[in-house]
């Protein structure tokens, strides 16, 4: 199943500490670029979730935020140690003892480090939990991108469908159109009064056939189709492959324009190029 690279998914996570709000989103993009916006307290979390962005995803400019509520009636005490702040006091008042102006600010001994800290088990545990919680959201996001996915594939068969009828179209048409351009070339030869021999006459035909002859152009089209059909069967991130098709679809059917000498199948040529150029916009947003 191919994707599409834009997506959202949003899921809530709710415990005894509070809530968290996992969001992601994403746009085109050549490659895949990965940014999260998370609160301070688990940025440590930045590398893991990389990490599992890039093996789930492929290309895409993702965005991944977290709202993290944390229920403050919930929250652990602060622990000091007292040994470690009776220490930095009785320094702070050695200090003051040299430095007659000098004070002794409580808040300035409460963020010497180590005099005040928090569980650090608890926060391990918890980003470990919010990191379990992103899974879900992921899940979710993968799901969105492949029934985006699924609606850009049946977009692209539709006009798959259409290039085929126009090749057979062309096809059909093409005897009548040599036959046309041969009883055209001869009525001219009658009106210049111009006569030629039978074997220059033929060579001329054979000449002429061979300018319109688009036989091996329709040909190619009938395999990119069929390759084009492969690749959206196989799926995957086929994005770029399916973008140097339209590549080829294009250089055939420009040729076919500029070898068509009637207005039908010049018609034909312009609605093939309509249809690739429609399929091109889409296949922008594959993965």
């Amino acid at each position: 199943m191919i994707q599409s690279m834009t997506g959202y998914a949003r899921y809530e996570h709710k415990a005894e500490w509070g809530s968290a709000v996992w969001e992601i989103r994403s746009v085109n993009q050549r490659y895949l670029e990965t940014y999260f916006r998370l609160p301070e307290s688990v940025r440590a979390l930045e590398n893991n979730l990389r990490e599992l962005f890039r093996k789930q995803l492929q290309r895409g400019k993702v965005e991944c935020r977290l709202h993290l509520h944390m229920d403050e009636s919930k929250q652990s005490e602060l622990v000091i140690n007292e040994a470690l702040a009776e220490s930095v006091i009785n320094q702070a008042k050695w200090v003051n003892r040299q430095v007659h102006n000098a004070q002794i600010n409580a808040l300035d001994v409460l963020k010497w480090p180590g005099v005040v800290s928090s569980d650090d088990q608890d926060i391990d545990e918890l980003q470990k939990e919010l990191f379990d919680a992103v899974k879900p959201a992921l899940n979710e996001f993968i799901e969105n991108r492949a029934s985006e996915g699924e609606a850009i594939n049946t977009m692209l068969q539709q006009r798959l469908d259409g290039i085929i009828e126009h090749v057979a179209f062309v096809r059909e048409r093409m005897p009548e159109v040599v036959k046309w351009q041969r009883e055209r070339l001869l009525t001219r030869f009658e009106e210049a009064k111009v006569e030629l021999e039978p074997q220059r006459l033929e060579a001329e035909m054979v000449m002429l056939a061979q300018k319109v002859d688009v036989a091996e152009e329709l040909d190619r089209l009938d395999a990119h189709v069929a390759e084009a059909r492969k690749i959206l069967k196989k799926g995957g991130a086929c994005g770029r492959r399916l973008d140097f098709m339209m590549q080829e679809f294009n250089r055939e059917a420009n040729t076919l324009a500029s070898k068509s000498i009637n207005a039908e199948i010049t018609a034909a040529a312009v609605e093939l190029k309509v249809l690739i150029e429609q399929m091109r916009e889409q296949i922008q947003n594959i993965e």
